[in-house]
């Protein structure tokens, strides 16, 4: 008996995942928040579940907070953050999640930064992008901007999240 393929394996992933949104940012509102906004329209669009969307400051003891209450919902198998992932001072996002992550997905952040970089060069090294699990919830934390949200959405998030859970599960 040979072992199955990669696509043998994810065909019997879950389809539809619940996923919350956090948008961490010192100037947005949920109005502006366009890189919220795309993030919960790819997920429905893909048929996901969009269990809840908050908006907090780039402050680490709100984004942990919200981490902390989020992985205690039933409902949620996949946290999406998006903001403070760059170097400025007021960047703090990768910080609050670093600290938080049991196990960490370094395969994400690295492809998050090779397609930037094939994207827009070498800028690409200050992105700060991550992934992990904290209490059994798959995270991903991306740059706040529309265009890094898309790649990472269509290229890395969408086409993983429900073989991630699946394999969180086991």
């Amino acid at each position: 008996m040979t072992a199955p393929t990669v696509h043998e394996h994810k065909a019997h992933a879950p389809r539809s995942i619940g996923c919350m949104i956090i948008t961490c940012s010192d100037t947005r509102t949920a109005d502006t928040d366009n890189s919220g906004q795309l993030i919960q329209k790819l997920l429905k669009d893909q048929g996901h579940t969009v269990v809840g969307y908050h908006l907090v400051k780039d402050d680490p003891a709100q984004i942990q907070l919200w981490i902390a209450r989020t992985v205690t919902n039933e409902a949620v198998q996949a946290l999406i953050i998006n903001g403070g992932t760059g170097v400025s001072r007021r960047d703090t996002t990768f910080e609050a999640v670093d600290a938080m992550l049991e196990k960490r997905l370094p395969g994400f952040g690295e492809l998050f930064r090779l397609l930037t970089y094939q994207e827009i060069g070498s800028p690409a090294i200050m992105s700060r992008a991550t992934a992990g699990v904290v209490k059994g919830r798959v995270l991903f934390s991306v740059p706040g901007s529309e265009n890094a949200v898309r790649m990472a959405m269509e290229k890395l998030i969408l086409p993983e999240l429900g073989h991630v859970v699946q394999q969180l599960a086991k």
